[in-house]
């Protein structure tokens, strides 16, 4: 006798849609990952790399920004936005990225990281040092981004640091199963980021300038980590086109008063601004790589080998033995 003969067509109409709903349920569990890895979404590199490397194996790592594109200027597509809301984690940098703050706020997803909370942050226009008594801003905007603050923060390995310790924090509250894998990975890229601090506040010690030019102010951290002074083109955004020429008559003169030989440009923007001073002022160009994406053009495979490079060229650039 087949027994299914008697279960009311309604009761099996009913279990087949609850057997529909548990099944949609699971497929919405972790972000959509059918993996069963934690569903991270990264805005750009410097956050892929902290999550990547604090995750390992648990997680699988989105990032919003792909190679090769300025991650100031991001725009997301419809479909991007739309899987923000499945993500199990997002990591991100407010105040870097308008277009991703935006998206965070609508997603709606628990474990939400904001980078910029995790550290301190300090106001930074386009000169980060001691070269504002007697100089001449008039024309130029030594302005920051619209909340006040430098998001640069990834370029000084101590406030890096900082942040890694917060991510995998946040991690381990979202995947309470790994809870020690990302504990130990965190301790891994601490460790990291102290050697190469030791290594910049080593090479950077005995150098006979301290002042170097930049196409946008990315390295303010940084230069007050290690005692330098960034003269920048532009301000904290790279794409400003808004560079008055009292500016570039100031870059000049600051140049010649501090002995500058080299004026760096960046992978992702225009060196065009860049190389016109340089050749104004008949010395050098080279990159200094502000890390917001990892190109074909980059020194270095990973952070901690395109810092290296940008170690090597300040010290070239700085005369540090």
């Amino acid at each position: 006798m087949n027994v299914r003969r008697h279960i009311p067509t309604a009761v099996m109409a009913g279990a087949s849609v609850l057997g529909m709903l548990a099944l949609s349920a699971c497929s919405d569990s972790g972000g959509g990952n059918k993996s069963g890895k934690l569903a991270v979404t990264a805005s750009f590199y410097p956050m892929e790399y902290l999550a990547k490397e604090i995750g390992k194996d648990h997680v699988q790592v989105t990032d919003l920004t792909s190679p090769g594109t300025e991650p100031h200027d991001l725009e997301l597509s419809p479909r991007q936005t739309a899987d923000l809301g499945k993500s199990d984690a997002i990591l991100y940098l407010k105040g870097i990225q308008p277009a991703v703050d935006q998206a965070v706020e609508q997603a709606g997803v628990e474990h939400t990281i904001d980078a910029a909370s995790l550290t301190q942050l300090e106001k930074h226009g386009a000169e980060v040092g001691g070269h504002d008594e007697g100089h001449d801003h008039e024309g130029h905007d030594h302005g920051h981004e619209a909340d006040g603050d430098d998001p640069h923060i990834w370029l000084d390995p101590v406030k890096y640091a900082q942040v890694a310790k917060g991510v995998g924090k946040a991690f381990a509250e979202a995947d309470p199963a790994h809870k020690a894998d990302y504990a130990r990975n965190t301790d891994d890229v601490v460790k990291k980021l102290d050697d190469l601090n030791k290594k910049f506040a080593a090479g950077l010690k005995n150098k006979k300038s301290d002042t170097f030019i930049t196409t946008h102010a990315a390295f303010g951290y940084l230069s007050e980590r290690y005692g330098l002074t960034e003269e920048a083109i532009n301000g904290i955004d790279p794409e400003s086109s808004d560079v008055s020429g009292s500016r570039m008559k100031e870059l000049q003169k600051l140049a010649k008063e501090h002995g500058v030989d080299t004026v760096f440009f960046e992978t992702l923007t225009n060196p065009e601004m860049a190389k016109t001073l340089a050749r104004d002022l008949g010395v050098k160009t080279d990159v200094l790589d502000p890390i917001e994406g990892i190109t074909k053009k980059s020194r270095g495979k990973d952070y901690v080998q395109v810092m290296e490079s940008n170690l090597a060229a300040l010290q070239k650039a700085l005369g540090a033995k």
